[in-house]
């Protein structure tokens, strides 16, 4: 599959669960994990093991498999590997307290000022 349409497969996903604050952040060159991480939010711990069951479950349905989970016993941040795509499912109290999306973006705002 082409990561173009893992992309969209994921982002379906999250839209069908109706996952909240859906952000894609570009890391190519960034970070040798992944080229993208998608951070989403859910409303409740079930919500957000939900969100993440029901993209493991669209992606195996289109015949990949995913490189690992981690975090689904808890549900306050459930990690999906897709390999050129991670996704993050979290509880917006660690969304919030991690901050992501400031992490990744400060990265590439230093990088811009560098050049």
């Amino acid at each position: 599959m082409e990561i173009d349409q893992l992309r969209e497969l994921v982002q379906t996903a999250l839209d069908d669960m109706k996952a909240r604050d859906v952000t894609e952040l570009d890391v190519r060159g960034k970070s040798s994990v992944t080229d993208y991480m998608v951070i989403a939010s859910g409303t409740s711990r079930r919500h957000v093991m939900s969100v993440a069951q029901e993209l493991l479950d669209k992606v195996k349905a289109a015949g990949l498999q995913p490189v690992g989970t981690e975090g689904e016993n808890t549900g306050d941040w459930i990690l999906v590997d897709l390999g050129d795509v991670i996704v993050h499912v979290m509880m917006p109290d660690a969304r919030s307290f991690y901050d992501l999306e400031r992490l990744w973006r400060f990265d590439a705002d230093e990088d811009a000022a560098a050049e």
